[in-house]
């Protein structure tokens, strides 16, 4: 090229240098890495329940959500829902040609019209703990049931909102409780290690979780017969409105957050998904307390069926872990005293033993004392018992000093 062409060439603009940095500063990529709060929001959105990530400003729920929306390839809609009017989301009264006749529409806002046009999006409310009163309750029925006014999103639509703390938010509010029991509730913090590969240009990959179609049926009865299970045995965890404002505006249980919680246990063991992000939407959805009943009710469902351990102690196979394996010879006690019979009387001693054997000897303290008492008087004490005994009587010896180390602590004290 000749010298008076490049002359003629004009230079580039200061700031069209910056934007071409701003460009190699924004040009990040994505990994496969696992991030159970990715994976926990992923679930929910596939499972199509309203999300509320909840956290301290700065830490990335933004640019999660935007991420997520980039890597699902939805358009991605975003409504900060404190500086909107509550008819912005119950719809815009217009006047037609003859109200009296015709009555006075409401018309959508512009954003719910690109969604239905669009016919999928991510709906991202932004800053809901800055809402007043009247937005939220402006937004129950968009939350539920979809509906801006007479537009109805399409089923490709998916919610996610954020919030601060009431503490950290500009001028927050509670949640009201109608609201907040729409939503599964994620408690979003930062992994340090994420952050660093982030800022380094690579951020884990949001993908929605895969299913397997041969699961369905077994996912949806193993989730109902796990939620069913619970309620029935504890009934007061149906419906349990907290009695403090802040508990409120979470997760609390209620018919309508138990329905949430079976379509997200279906969900995660179609997809196979971890018990720790089991765990987050869970108790996201229903509390911590409620949640962790639950998710102990779950391992117990997975224990073998004491008939079974009565019908083959020598080959019976206990939990390792100390709280179900009590929680096994229990049952096996249990079921001994339903129906009473010699045989199943000496298979419960030697299934005790074999516990003993394996694991900490006490577990088996309660279940053999309580087996013990159940004896006929035509029943010989079989051997197993003389194993026992030394277990027995060291736990009880132990619990009684540590009875009288804490008497004499509480003297100590006074």
């Amino acid at each position: 090229m000749p010298s008076h062409a490049l002359l003629a060439m004009p230079e580039k603009s200061r700031l069209d240098v910056a934007a071409d940095l701003l460009a190699l500063l924004g040009d990040t990529a994505t990994e496969p890495r696992r991030d159970i709060q990715l994976e926990a929001l992923t679930l929910a959105v596939a499972a199509d329940l309203p999300v509320l990530l909840w956290g301290e400003p700065g830490i990335g729920k933004t640019a999660a959500l935007t991420q997520l929306a980039t890597t699902l390839d939805l358009p991605l809609t975003t409504v900060i829902a404190s500086v909107h009017e509550p008819s912005d989301f119950s719809g815009l009264p217009i006047l037609g040609d003859d109200p009296a006749a015709q009555g006075v529409p409401m018309a959508p806002p512009d954003w719910a019209v690109r969604l239905v046009r669009a016919g999928r999006g991510l709906l991202f409310l932004d800053e809901l703990s800055t809402a007043p009163p009247a937005v939220q309750a402006a937004l129950l029925r968009l939350v539920l049931e979809r509906r801006i006014g007479t537009l109805q999103l399409p089923p490709g639509v998916r919610i996610v909102a954020a919030a601060n703390p009431r503490s950290s938010a500009a001028d927050g509010w509670e949640l009201s409780p109608p609201l907040a029991n729409r939503f599964v509730h994620l408690q979003w913090i930062h992994d340090h290690e994420v952050v660093v590969r982030g800022l380094g240009g690579t951020w884990p990959r949001a993908t929605l979780p895969r299913l397997d179609p041969d699961a369905l049926p077994d996912a949806v009865a193993f989730a109902r017969r796990a939620v069913c299970g619970l309620l029935a045995a504890r009934p007061k965890l149906v419906h349990q409105l907290p009695s403090s404002e802040a508990r409120r505006g979470g997760a609390w249980p209620s018919p309508r957050s138990w329905d949430m919680t079976l379509r997200l246990i279906a969900f995660a063991t179609a997809a196979g998904s971890s018990r720790d992000v089991l765990s987050l939407l869970v108790r996201g959805t229903v509390g911590d307390g409620p949640g962790m009943e639950l998710l102990a009710s779950l391992d117990r469902m997975d224990l073998p069926d004491p008939e079974d351990l009565l019908a083959d102690p020598a080959g019976a196979v206990l939990p390792e872990r100390g709280d179900l394996r009590q929680a096994v010879l229990d049952g096996v006690v249990a079921a001994v005293r339903n129906r009473p019979d010699r045989a199943r009387w000496d298979s419960a001693w030697a299934l005790l033993v074999r516990a003993m054997e394996s694991g900490a000897p006490d577990v088996v303290v309660v279940p053999a004392t309580t087996l013990a008492s159940l004896r006929r008087e035509d029943w010989d004490v079989p051997a197993a018992i003389e194993r026992l005994a030394g277990a027995v009587a060291l736990s009880r010896r132990a619990d009684r000093a540590a009875d009288r180390v804490a008497a004499l602590a509480g003297k100590a004290g006074r």
